[in-house]
């Protein structure tokens, strides 16, 4: 059934609702195919990295950019790590903290991608304009403030540790 058929049959937040899970599933299977050394999670790790212009971040900098837990981040560093696409080195300010860097292999890894990459994102945004664009990103952000709303009430405001790895 696709998503449109869904759409017609089921009142439209629920259908909404799943086609989140289905877009997620599809995008990671694809993601995955994608690049040779690496999964859609652990790229979307390096890609997060590269917002970070000031200071190399924590995994609990990444996990708070990437929208999931402290210990899924230190999960995905430690495959990087193995792969040699990051490196983790002690703060020299606070030598409890661990800083993250991106190692030659993944600079190298990103240039070798940067042409495939714009295609595949030429083709995944065909036919939706900017301004689509916006609204979509508008939509979604409101969304993840509810869950992140929601999150807060159900886990009664708890987070994880504060300390980093």
């Amino acid at each position: 059934m696709t998503a449109r058929e869904v759409s017609l049959r089921m009142e439209k937040r629920y259908a909404l609702f799943g086609l989140f899970f289905a877009f997620h599933n599809r995008l990671q299977a694809v993601g995955d195919s994608f690049y040779e050394e690496i999964t859609c999670k652990q790229f979307f790790l390096l890609a997060c990295m590269n917002l970070y212009t000031e200071e190399a971040p924590t995994a609990m900098e990444l996990a708070g950019t990437m929208g999931c837990s402290r210990q899924s981040v230190k999960e995905i560093l430690n495959s990087l790590e193995k792969k040699d696409f990051v490196c983790l080195q002690a703060d020299p300010k606070d030598r409890r903290k661990r800083r993250i860097f991106l190692t030659e292999k993944a600079k190298a890894m990103a240039e070798q991608y940067r042409e495939k990459e714009a295609v595949f994102m030429k083709r995944l945004y065909a036919d939706v304009t900017d301004v689509d664009i916006e609204c979509i990103y508008e939509v979604l952000s409101h969304i993840e403030n509810n869950l992140k709303e929601i999150s807060e009430t159900l886990i009664g405001g708890a987070h994880e540790s504060s300390s980093d790895i």
